[in-house]
């Protein structure tokens, strides 16, 4: 019987953590019982550093980016006549729903803040789990350890944000839109220069997705391209 890759292996943890309901989304504080599995998977290191280059999209793909954009400077997104969680994964969920893809499809609806673990759960169902280098408009980009979810100051917190991308630079700098405590916003990343928030001449590689608090455990990253987990893009 041949072994599992370690990135294979990876993710199949992150699967059973999101199915296990453990997995909390960005704005939804949710308390973790002491007697929890406490099961640890790798969440440091930036995957992907040859990113990132732009393709073409289907046109579902380029609609679902172009309906992210849309709502920038909103506090939340509506659909259809119906608000969404105005948090990350409720953000999210209100973008595909745009194009008719429910993604908490099969998944029942939340009981806690584990939206996005529930997200990722679909994309490795329905789609593929990738890290670059070619990225799509519309394309998932998911995050680690953007706040202490558990709570324990360290920087083990898997799948605490997701935002949809919007488009990419010649410099392999990824745009995308997410949603955060002060609204629905337009964000940066690059992983070629994972540790850079700007540049000498003013450019910004990396926005600030976690704030710095005292007492942050070491190891703690704040920038995009330290955070970045992967991307995930649906099947056509």
């Amino acid at each position: 019987m041949s072994r599992a890759s370690p990135r294979s292996s990876w993710t199949i943890g992150l699967l059973i953590l999101a199915l296990a309901g453990t997995v909390s989304g960005c704005a939804i504080s949710a308390r973790q019982s002491a007697d929890s599995d406490r099961t640890m998977i790798p969440t440091t290191g930036t995957r992907g550093m040859s990113c990132c280059a732009m393709a073409k999209g289907m046109p579902r793909q380029t609609a679902l980016a172009k309906t992210a954009v849309r709502f920038v400077g909103q506090p939340r997104i509506q659909i259809g006549g119906r608000n969404y969680n105005p948090d990350c994964s409720g953000f999210v969920r209100g973008v595909y729903a745009s194009q008719r893809v429910d993604l908490y499809s099969g998944l029942g609806e939340l009981d806690g803040g584990n939206g996005v673990g529930r997200i990722y759960t679909h994309i490795v169902e329905h789609g593929r789990i990738h890290y670059g280098p070619i990225v799509h408009p519309g394309d998932l980009v998911f995050f680690h350890n953007t706040w202490d979810f558990n709570g324990d100051g360290l920087p083990n917190d898997p799948l605490t944000h997701i935002g949809v991308v919007e488009k990419v630079e010649s410099d392999g700098t990824v745009f995308f839109v997410s949603s955060l405590s002060r609204g629905i916003e337009r964000y940066r990343m690059n992983l070629r220069y994972p540790d850079i928030h700007k540049t000498t001449d003013g450019r910004v590689f990396n926005d600030f997705l976690r704030r710095k608090r005292f007492g942050d455990g070491m190891g703690t990253h704040y920038l995009a391209g330290q955070l970045f987990a992967a991307f995930g893009t649906l099947s056509h």
